[in-house]
C-alpha cells in the first residue's frame, strides 16, 4: 500500500474531488440563503430569488468544476491501461 503510494501508482485526488465536492454544495447552501436573509430590508422577494439563484447556479457549477477534474484522472487511468497493455 504504502509502496503504491510512494510510487503513484494510485490517484488520491478523486477521493479529495468527491471531499471538496460536498464541501463546496455545503458552502453554495450556506451562501445561498445567506445571501436570501441579508441585506438592509432583510427578506424580500427579490433578495430570495437572487438566493436561489445563487444554489441553483452553484450547484450547478460546482459540479461541473468536479467533473471536469474527475474526467482528467479518468483519461489517466484509461491511458495508464493501455500502456500497460503493449
Amino acid at each position: 500500500m504504502l509502496k503504491m503510494f510512494l510510487n503513484f501508482d494510485s490517484m488520491v485526488t478523486p477521493k479529495i474531488i468527491t471531499v471538496i465536492y460536498w464541501l463546496s454544495i455545503v458552502g453554495v447552501v450556506i451562501g445561498g440563503v445567506g445571501s436570501m436573509f441579508s441585506g438592509y430590508q432583510g427578506f424580500t422577494f427579490g433578495s430570495f430569488l437572487m438566493g436561489l439563484g445563487i444554489i441553483v447556479g452553484g450547484f450547478l457549477m460546482v459540479r461541473i468544476y468536479c467533473e471536469l477534474f474527475i474526467v482528467i484522472f479518468k483519461i489517466n487511468e484509461n491511458l495508464s491501461k493501455i500502456a500497460n497493455r503493449e
